[in-house]
């Protein structure tokens, strides 16, 4: 199987509406080819639009694995319907938390 790395977060830096039309340009790439991806982000809500698990790391220089979500979402995606659903606010609420939790912890 291959796998495509996008190293930093690729969409950091661009405005809103830029960094959306891309996300699903991403999405249909993806959908056409099926081929793993790993993306790295910062963003919650682009991990639960984008991904299908997302790897939540802890904090530090010995960062690890810290929990991996299963995302519950069909392809293809609708960023719309997704967020009209309690399931994605569970899952974006349980991430912050896990990620406030560390965060919070090296201070």
């Amino acid at each position: 199987m291959l796998t495509q790395n996008l190293e930093e977060p690729p969409f950091g830096a661009l405005d809103a509406l830029t960094k959306r039309k891309l996300q699903q340009e991403v999405l249909k790439i993806w959908e056409s080819h099926r081929q793993a991806v790993i993306m790295i982000t910062h963003d919650v809500d682009e991990a639960i639009f984008m991904s299908d698990r997302i790897v939540l790391m802890t904090n530090g220089p010995h960062a690890n694995i810290g929990e991996i979500l299963t995302v519950p979402f069909p392809h293809p995606r609708e960023r719309h319907a997704m967020r009209e659903t309690q399931e994605y606010y569970d899952l974006r609420n349980h991430a912050l938390d896990f990620l406030e939790r560390y965060f919070t912890a090296d201070e």
